[in-house]
């Protein structure tokens, strides 16, 4: 019963004015020692209120003391409450939670949402959306920069996924790389090569290093997968029906961490004064040099990501033949300039999406589920109160170590053959048991997406085990 209460209240202690740091911790210790004294809990809001409002009359207290001597101590939070978010799915990670609690302390932050899937991130969490006043926050859109989903509908037989494995298998081998620092060695040419990369100096530095990336897949969450997409209904064009399909997700690769790591370390060099728990929430001012430096370096990461999963697309179906039906695609891990309603008045914000799918009026989408659940194609909805946003997937449920230690390839095959699935490669950490059940994180978002059409993996390609997590 200690730990629900003490869980209860940690969220609570930052609405109640509670600073960040020691202050928060002490506060943790007093509830602890407030209940075994036999404290009555319906008074604990308004027992740390009271510390809060006036902790001098409290230094001698022998029960609030540290509390009381730390609140002194302890620096102005950056606002006074945070900003107002809402929270989409039950039973979220309570750490998760706590970093979109803290996000929205932010003096830059306006407003905030957190979707389904979320769980524990650097600084922001996987599935928040945070709104900001002509800020960017490196560590909010994430290392890696536009980190996207793509799927392209194929004119080949359906019967393919069954019949023709080992030839989609030699497809997705030949045309793509997977793991840590992996590349071309006869690069491929994409006009995105073409542009201006001296925008920033990591970009510059990095360019032949993109270059050799360029068409790959990396490690981690990313894969490249054949399945069954059946459209519900028209989509662009497609007919309702069932096709084969390749769904791929990835983003910037090396360079886009580099950009990640050099501006995060200029924005924490700028704010040395953030309670520690806000660190990797420090950010960059629009208005200042490496501001813009870093907004065009994450811009040409958006535009390096989608080379990598056309050329990924380009080169499968040319090695097979085939002809492309349909092509959608959409992105995460950014962030970008948008006019939201904010308190009743429309305004331009940052909107940064970290794991988190746009989500405007009529946009489409893709969110996957696992390598052995489905992923859909969605239309958004356009939720003021999402800030347009959905979930980027289905979210983890456990560590990549838990899983590691707790799951075994003969049980993880015999689960991938009962449902149909063939795995080419990946690690114990991307087993399908480590992540949310999927169609429960649809239906918590029925008001900010419609389901067009399901996709079902039948061949799935992720980084072997061992590779570091680029995700």
């Amino acid at each position: 019963m200690l730990s629900q209460v003490q869980r209860m209240n940690t969220k609570d202690l930052i609405r109640l004015g509670v600073p960040l740091g020691e202050a928060t911790r002490r506060a943790t210790d007093f509830i602890s020692k407030f209940i075994l004294a036999g404290g009555d809990k319906t008074r604990l809001a308004a027992e740390v209120q009271a510390l809060v409002a006036n902790p001098g009359a409290f230094t001698d207290d022998p029960l609030r003391g540290e509390f009381a001597r730390a609140l002194l101590k302890a620096p102005p939070p950056p606002r006074s409450e945070p900003v107002k978010y809402r929270q989409w799915g039950e039973n979220l990670e309570d750490e998760a939670v706590m970093q979109m609690e803290k996000a929205c302390l932010l003096p830059i932050a306006v407003a905030g949402a957190l979707m389904p899937d979320a769980h524990v991130g650097y600084g922001l969490p996987i599935g928040g959306v945070l709104a900001t006043e002509n800020a960017v926050i490196p560590y909010a859109v994430g290392v890696d920069i536009a980190c996207r989903m793509k799927m392209t509908v194929l004119d080949l037989p359906v019967n393919d996924l069954e019949r023709h494995l080992d030839r989609l298998t030699r497809a997705i081998e030949a045309e793509t790389r997977f793991g840590v620092g992996s590349s071309f060695k006869q690069r491929r040419s994409h006009e995105v090569l073409d542009a201006d990369w001296s925008a920033s100096p990591v970009t510059k530095q990095n360019k032949d290093r993109a270059w050799a990336q360029l068409g790959t897949s990396g490690s981690g969450n990313h894969f490249v997968e054949f399945g069954a997409f059946t459209a519900h209904g028209k989509i662009h064009g497609l007919e309702p029906g069932t096709y084969v399909a390749l769904l791929s997700h990835s983003g910037s690769r090396g360079t886009g961490a580099a950009v990640c790591d050099y501006y995060s370390k200029i924005a924490f060099r700028q704010f040395p004064s953030l309670p520690s728990e806000l660190n990797r929430l420090a950010w960059l001012s629009l208005d200042s040099q490496e501001g813009q430096e870093y907004w065009a370096a994450m811009e040409l990461m958006g535009r390096y990501a989608a080379a990598n999963h056309a050329l990924i697309h380009q080169h499968v179906a040319g090695n097979l033949g085939a002809t492309v039906l349909l092509d959608l695609e959409n992105h995460h891990n950014f962030a970008w300039k948008e006019r939201h309603l904010i308190d009743g008045v429309e305004r331009e914000v940052i909107v940064h999406r970290k794991g988190a799918t746009p989500a405007g009026e009529g946009v489409l989408g893709i969110i996957p589920g696992s390598m052995a659940s489905p992923g859909f194609v969605v239309s958004g909805k356009g939720n003021v109160e999402s800030l347009h946003s959905a979930s980027h997937g289905a979210g983890r449920v456990m560590s990549r170590s838990q899983a590691v230690k707790k799951f075994n390839w003969k049980d993880v095959n015999r689960f991938l053959r009962e449902r149909g699935v063939t795995l080419i490669s990946a690690g114990l950490d991307e087993v399908p048991m480590v992540y949310k059940n999927i169609r429960e994180v649809m239906a918590a978002q029925s008001d900010l997406v419609t389901v067009l059409g399901q996709f079902d993996p039948k061949l799935v390609k992720m980084a072997p085990s061992g590779e570091r997590p680029e995700d």
